[in-house]
């Protein structure tokens, strides 16, 4: 058996850094990796699909580029070899980097395995057994395959195979309109593709409130993306020509079907049991305030505890476990304001309430809007879809919650993002002096309209 002051079982965006944390501490730390250093967002979602979404933007900029006065002769072709050469260059130069920051670590011993708990303070991993006073977990998550009919009897694609293709589909089928599938749809549209979005549920991106998922399917629908909301009775067949996908009203041609309806930790092979670690009904390890399981000197962080499925969010887990175990402090999970994005093009960038949450929560709010067509910035570029939104406590005058569906919204909304982890006033915020011409600059204007609702 093998002694080690720790044991990290994952190695995607909180389990490497703390690892790296600990060595700097002088401990000895094994590190267990089934599969590749970087974990879901540097192999199969953020580092590849975003460099395939530029591909496809430079794609959509050329197609249009005659509003702008510049002419390109001829249709634009797309290369899908090189689109996927590009995207796996992202990947391996960030994985490969990460083999020789550990490689350089003395103390850390990187395992490539699949370890299994054989007790709270010992796993098992290619025959060998070791043991730790702390383990922690940071297996991850993976797309979850429905049962629907006909679905094994048809080649499918998840967000994780679907970056690897090298040709360009006749017909993309999305199964599921929330994020993954909305990003895939608009990328392979861009790129040549006829696409069709089959979403069980009565709008897309369902965690949104009503105006920014109609906002989303109308930018959708102006790229010729088909959408298809409501849909039962999902059924799959092989025909001649690829896959016939049947719902309850429409009947799809499909050459290729992309399932994206979700993803699910995964935590069903490491041997919870063994260890006494409870999960939830959906598989995701239950943690505190402090993301420590119910077992004494275990702890989850990342995707798999469900507390935010996102590198940020994951990065963020590492961050609170670091300070708390290697620093004397005492942070918390609750304390975190969440925040994310759609990379659809113009992006959504998202933080705190929905203006559905915040009437629930019996508080007296403000809310105010704006077209991003009222955005100067967004006028010149030529990129007026979408709006602004931003919600506010009427009492307190702190901001509970923004959308910025538009040109760089994704970036626009870190000064809201800012604002309310520093708890400024929206008041004190509107006096600001942005720099001029930039999105950013509306900021104190959409505030400055907050009205009560």
């Amino acid at each position: 058996m093998k002694s080690f002051d720790a044991i990290v079982i994952g190695a995607g965006q909180a389990g490497p850094f703390l690892a790296a944390r600990m060595v700097e501490k002088g401990m000895k730390v094994a590190l267990i990796e089934r599969k590749f250093l970087g974990g879901t967002c540097v192999n199969a979602g953020c580092m590849p699909t975003k460099t395939l979404v530029a591909s496809a933007r430079a794609a959509h900029v050329a197609r249009n580029s005659a509003v702008y006065g510049v002419n390109i002769g001829g249709e634009i072709a797309i290369d899908m070899k090189v689109v996927r050469a590009r995207a796996e260059t992202v990947t391996l130069n960030a994985r490969n980097g990460l083999i020789g920051w550990f490689a350089g670590m003395d103390g850390m011993t990187v395992i490539s395995g699949h370890a299994r708990f054989e007790d709270p303070k010992t796993v098992s991993v290619n025959g060998e057994t070791l043991t730790a006073p702390r383990i922690f977990l940071n297996v991850g998550a993976r797309p979850v395959i429905p049962d629907l009919p006909g679905i094994n009897d048809i080649d499918y694609l998840t967000s994780t195979s679907i970056i690897h293709l090298d040709r360009l589909p006749r017909h993309l089928a999305v199964i599921g309109g929330s994020y993954i599938g909305l990003e895939f749809a608009q990328m392979y549209r861009r790129f040549g593709a006829e696409v069709s979005v089959i979403e069980h549920g009565p709008k897309l991106a369902s965690r949104e409130d009503e105006d920014i998922s109609d906002a989303i399917a109308d930018v959708l629908r102006s790229e010729g993306i088909d959408i298809h909301t409501g849909a039962s009775d999902i059924a799959f067949a092989r025909s001649r020509d690829g896959i016939t996908v049947a719902t309850d009203s429409a009947r799809i041609d499909a050459s290729h079907v992309l399932i994206a309806t979700g993803r699910k930790p995964n935590t069903d092979d490491l041997g919870l049991d063994a260890a006494g670690v409870i999960t939830d009904k959906h598989g995701y390890i239950t943690v505190d305030d402090r993301l420590a399981t119910n077992v004494d000197g275990i702890w989850a962080l990342g995707d798999c505890n469900g507390h935010g499925a996102f590198t940020h969010t994951s990065y963020n887990d590492f961050e609170i476990a670091a300070a708390n175990l290697l620093d004397g402090d005492d942070r918390k999970v609750s304390s975190r304001i969440l925040a994310y994005a759609l990379y659809i093009d113009p992006p959504l960038g998202r933080v705190g309430m929905t203006e559905k949450q915040a009437r629930a929560s019996g508080r007296k709010i403000m809310i105010s809007t704006r077209p991003m067509s009222r955005v100067g910035r967004a006028n010149e570029r030529g990129e007026t879809k979408g709006f602004m939104k931003v919600i506010a406590d009427a009492e307190t005058k702190k901001i509970l919650g923004a959308a910025i569906l538009g040109i760089e919204g994704d970036e626009v909304i870190h000064g809201i993002i800012d604002a309310m982890n520093a708890g400024t006033t929206y008041s004190a915020l509107q006096w600001s002096v942005p720099i001029h011409p930039t999105v950013s600059e509306l900021i104190p204007t959409l505030l400055g309209d907050l009205k009560p609702v």
